[in-house]
């Protein structure tokens, strides 16, 4: 199995060589802990610049390529074998233990390390967006209504502005890093009712207002209050039947 590598350049350096052996030998580690049956591969492991906390593993014959984001860098040794072990079982088709992936997400989630990697996505990443007056939808002026009708006008304004490309996969997203609300500029067409639009920019409001939540290793990233909000929205039924139409 090949999970794909952002590709290389010349931003993207490695770990020195010494820190680097220790990284192959941990996942040298890892893998005799998993109990394979077949011979041991080789490992080039690197730390890489990467705009987010991505982290990717690739097969070639039986050598493994790793690049780990260098928000990792200082992450404690057990961390780091969680992640190595996660990686390794996407690798050869196994599930990784309950107990990696909870050391795994519990430093992920940890208040601290979500502000570095969103003060990191500011530093490396770029958010690209049309703004916010469509051909035939303002989004500042949508946002500015639902936010005195349902969030007493508290709510801080994000970044509003139209996708670059006529998405269908992703209609909505909300930005926590660069504090933006995209929508899709395929919705800004006369063909589209008013309300479809409000609702779309409703639901990434209650994502500022409802921020990801972590319960044990998972991340819940719709709350049981989100959802309770969400269906506050006047035609949220009506919303959801037309946007699934949309997207399919």
């Amino acid at each position: 199995m090949t999970i794909p590598l952002l590709p290389s350049g010349p931003e993207q350096t490695s770990l020195a060589p010494a820190q680097v052996g220790g990284l192959e030998g941990l996942f040298s580690r890892v893998f005799r802990r998993m109990g394979l049956r077949r011979p041991a591969p080789s490992f080039q492991v690197e730390f890489r610049p990467f705009a987010s906390l991505r982290s990717a593993i690739r097969r070639r014959d039986n050598h493994l390529v790793v690049h780990i984001s260098d928000l990792l860098r200082e992450a404690p040794p057990l961390v780091q074998e969680a992640l190595a072990e996660i990686l390794l079982t996407r690798v050869f088709g196994r599930r990784p233990s309950r107990e990696a992936q909870e050391c795994y997400m519990a430093h992920v989630l940890s208040p601290a390390v979500r502000q570095r990697i969103d003060q990191t996505r500011r530093q490396r990443g770029r958010k690209r967006l049309r703004g916010p007056q469509g051909r035939h939808f303002n989004l500042d002026r949508i946002f500015q209504r639902l936010n005195r009708l349902f969030f007493g006008g508290k709510l801080a304004r994000p970044r509003l502005g139209w996708s670059l490309k006529r998405s269908r996969a992703l209609l909505g997203h909300y930005d926590s890093a660069h504090q933006t609300i995209a929508i899709s500029r395929l919705l800004d067409s006369p063909r589209v009712p008013r309300y479809l639009v409000e609702y779309l920019v409703f639901h990434e409001m209650l994502h500022i207002r409802y921020p990801v939540e972590r319960d044990g290793h998972r991340r819940v990233i719709h709350s049981r209050q989100f959802r309770e909000a969400e269906k506050k929205f006047p035609q949220f039924e009506r919303a959801r039947r037309r946007l699934k139409l949309i997207s399919t």
